[in-house]
């Protein structure tokens, strides 16, 4: 790639062109062992606002996947020259969020839910999830995506563990349904109740229950080890347990959720561990940075070289 016209890209920053130049040597850095995915939010001093320039940037620094919650909210256009500049570098897009709204949606079924005295509108609630789906399968086709984050909705008291537990397979089987024909997958986050207060899914033996009563290969489980770590700990036995079920990881230190190497989580291990398991997955950095500012993105890269060093 061409720097001079990198560094002269529009809208650049002067101390993110200064920057991407200081990061020239990692030109010709090594691929990853393991498939770490950045979001648009990592690197944004070194190279800069555009996704597309900093797609480069990743791929420069040894990243062969990204990932980005937000892609559905995206300009079409948008989605299509990520799409693009992804094929063009041989990189795998990882998660998007599959419609923010689908959360409360999931919880939703034809007995008496919220109000007692009737019924939910059945078909307006699987008209509204065959809409997202659709939003979903047209963004992942501009992507090549293969994943997209369910968070499911709020647990409610007032209806038993076992009624809810049905609503929710339900609906997942609708959606399934939906998504299988296309390749694309949901994948259940977990997310732990200190962040997450009141949210019905938090552990991934919950989800991997759930996954085995749907019983379609487009409803696995996201492991978020962040969320695991305050949720349940005992983060490499759960791995193991819930393999079968299992189709993407995320993680993020604990306390802080930043980068590994900043907090308690032995990244060595866990990555160690997944590597000589054969996962060939991507592991999503689902966390921020410990330091800001160039500086902070560049330690960012080197706290992964450290981990990585151990696969």
């Amino acid at each position: 790639m061409n720097r001079r016209t990198f560094a002269t890209t529009a809208g650049l920053a002067a101390a993110g062109t200064a920057g991407y130049a200081q990061t020239a040597a990692a030109q010709s850095a090594p691929p990853f062992k393991l498939q770490y995915a950045p979001g648009f939010r990592h690197f944004k001093n070194s190279a800069g606002p555009d996704p597309i320039d900093q797609i480069k940037f990743m791929h420069e620094n040894g990243f062969r996947a990204i990932e980005d919650n937000g892609m559905m909210k995206k300009p079409p256009e948008l989605q299509s020259k990520i799409g693009n500049q992804l094929a063009a570098l041989d990189m795998t897009m990882g998660v998007f969020v599959l419609g923010f709204g689908m959360n409360s949606l999931m919880m939703t079924s034809n007995s008496m839910d919220e109000n007692p005295r009737g019924k939910a509108d059945v078909q307006a609630v699987r008209d509204a999830l065959k809409e997202t789906c659709e939003q979903g399968i047209e963004t992942a086709k501009r992507v090549n995506a293969q994943w997209c984050t369910v968070v499911l909705g709020a647990y409610n008291p007032n209806i038993d563990d076992e009624y809810q537990f049905t609503h929710v397979v339900e609906n997942l089987k609708y959606c399934a349904g939906l998504l299988e024909p296309h390749g694309l997958v949901m994948v259940l986050e977990p997310l732990n109740f200190m962040n997450h207060p009141g949210v019905y899914l938090k552990t991934v033996p919950q989800a991997y229950a759930i996954c085995k009563a749907v019983g379609s290969p487009s409803c696995k489980i996201l492991n978020d080890l962040y969320h695991q770590q305050i949720q349940i700990g005992n983060l490499i036995n759960n791995i193991d347990r819930a393999w079968d079920e299992t189709a993407y990881i995320q993680v993020g230190d604990v306390p802080g959720r930043n980068e590994p190497t900043t907090g308690e989580i032995n990244y060595k291990n866990v990555f160690k561990h997944l590597y000589d398991k054969g996962y060939k997955g991507i592991i999503g950095m689902e966390h921020g940075i410990s330091q800001k500012g160039i500086e902070g993105e560049q330690r960012l890269i080197q706290a992964y070289r450290e981990v990585d060093a151990f696969v």
